[in-house]
């Protein structure tokens, strides 16, 4: 890898969808994933623009 790609990956921002696959990716049992795929479904990695 080049300097200018470590750099920017390492700059770039997380996106909603990575943060929900490391998320699922914790789960240590069946239930457990499915319980966050309902958190998922539910929105807790919607970013809500509340004004304040």
């Amino acid at each position: 890898m080049t300097i200018t790609s470590r750099l920017r990956q390492a700059l770039r921002t997380v996106s909603p969808e990575d943060r929900a696959n490391r998320y699922l990716n914790e789960a240590t049992s069946l239930v457990d994933l499915e319980r966050r795929q309902r958190e998922i479904d539910r929105g807790l990695f919607v970013r809500r623009n509340y004004p304040f």
